[in-house]
């Protein structure tokens, strides 16, 4: 059996505890705390450094922030403001928060689900799908704007995705009707020069059939421009909480929306995705039943190609918010277990081989805070995991 050792380092730089781990056959894995209590980050690693966004303040209503972890020290660079107005930020619910994209010239992004506070609004005093671009200068934040025009009713949050010029922000939501979430819709808006605007209109990304889990996350990617790919939950029948990916194939038209897994459950399970670029394919995450599944999928061809779902090793109570990362020799899948409504729990890691074999044991670490969840990235020939 593959060796797995834990050493604790304390510092008093270091805003909680960081552990590191090595594998014998794989790269180390190190773990970092957000400083002053943040929650919920958000993080994309770049030839410049990890880019982190995070939350902090009032879970109802408080702040986003901005900063450049060393992937050396793991000491976080001076923290930017990301929302212009104070406290138009969300984390009550886990997946109402901040996400980050990274495009042309390391330009940083970021889209959020904005507070009651929030201004300003999107139509008919709704919920406003915000976002902000770091300024030419690089030293704060544009002020923050509303991107729905019509599609209103936002409750899960939204994504976004960037690549080069392309700026791609996500959203679900959907007519106030006795369907309810059947009618719901997974949104789009686009940008072609790197967030100063936005094209006029809203995007229907998604098979409307399928409807959309109100209350559950979604997650945006761009493989290469042109094509914004979403995850997300179904609402058919308002039991069939499957998880799904939109997207228009490669060389093809029309949008896509296909199956990944089945979850027939009367509730909505809150839950969150995740995806990742791997030798020019999707690696992605999900949470059925209290379990956490990955699997990766080709969407060069016209007839795309979805491997079978795994889940990752071992059992743990209510496993959720899985996040992933590669450096295409090897995989991480991270998630959250014991978490709930208004609960912290624990987080835990299994790194795999290039073949999708597992490496060493499920690591495990305590203390992921209540309403946050996890990031990873791999930076400098090792995975590190934030929470």
């Amino acid at each position: 059996m593959r060796s797995l050792y834990l050493s604790m380092i304390l510092g008093s730089a270091m805003a909680g505890a960081l552990l590191s781990a090595a594998f014998a056959d794989g790269p180390p894995v190190r773990i970092v705390r957000l400083p002053d209590g943040g929650l919920q980050p958000q993080a994309v690693a770049t030839a410049t450094g990890v880019h982190v966004v995070y939350f902090q303040g009032d879970p109802k209503a408080g702040d986003l922030y901005y900063s450049r972890l060393n992937s050396t020290t793991l000491k976080f660079g001076k923290a930017i403001r990301v929302n212009s107005q104070p406290g138009s930020a969300v984390a009550v619910g886990n997946i109402r928060g901040a996400h980050l994209a990274v495009g042309k010239d390391d330009r940083i992004h970021v889209a959020w689900m904005g507070s009651q506070r929030a201004e300003p609004k999107a139509p008919a005093g709704g919920s406003p799908m915000l976002y902000a671009r770091l300024n030419d200068s690089g030293n704060a934040f544009e002020p923050q704007r509303n991107i729905i025009e019509k599609a209103e009713g936002l409750d899960g949050g939204g994504s976004i995705a960037a690549i080069g010029q392309f700026v791609y922000v996500f959203w679900h939501a959907g007519p106030h009707t006795k369907n309810g979430e059947a009618d719901r819709k997974v949104w789009m808006r686009v940008s072609v020069d790197g967030g100063n605007t936005f094209e006029k209109g809203e995007i229907p990304v998604n098979d409307p059939s399928t409807g959309v889990c109100g209350c559950c996350g979604m997650r945006g990617f761009a493989l290469e421009p042109g094509l914004p790919i979403a995850m997300y939950r179904s609402a058919t029948d308002r039991v069939h909480r499957d998880t799904y990916l939109a997207f228009t194939p490669i060389g093809a038209k029309g949008i896509r929306s296909i199956k990944l897994h089945d979850w027939r459950v009367n509730l909505c399970p809150m839950s969150s995705f995740s995806m990742t670029a791997i030798d020019k394919q999707l690696l992605t995450a999900w949470e059925t039943d209290g379990q956490v599944y990955y699997s990766r999928i080709d969407i060069s061809k016209e007839d795309p190609f979805v491997a079978q779902p795994q889940a990752v090793p071992g059992a743990g109570e209510k496993r959720k918010h899985p996040a992933l990362a590669t450096n295409n020799r090897h995989s991480i899948v991270a998630w959250t277990e014991g978490m709930a409504w208004n609960r912290g729990g624990s987080l835990a890691w299994q790194v795999y081989d290039a073949d999708g074999k597992p490496i060493g044991k499920v690591g495990r670490a305590s203390g992921v805070p209540t309403w946050s969840l996890v990031s990873v990235v791999n930076s400098g020939n090792q995975f590190v995991i934030i929470y």
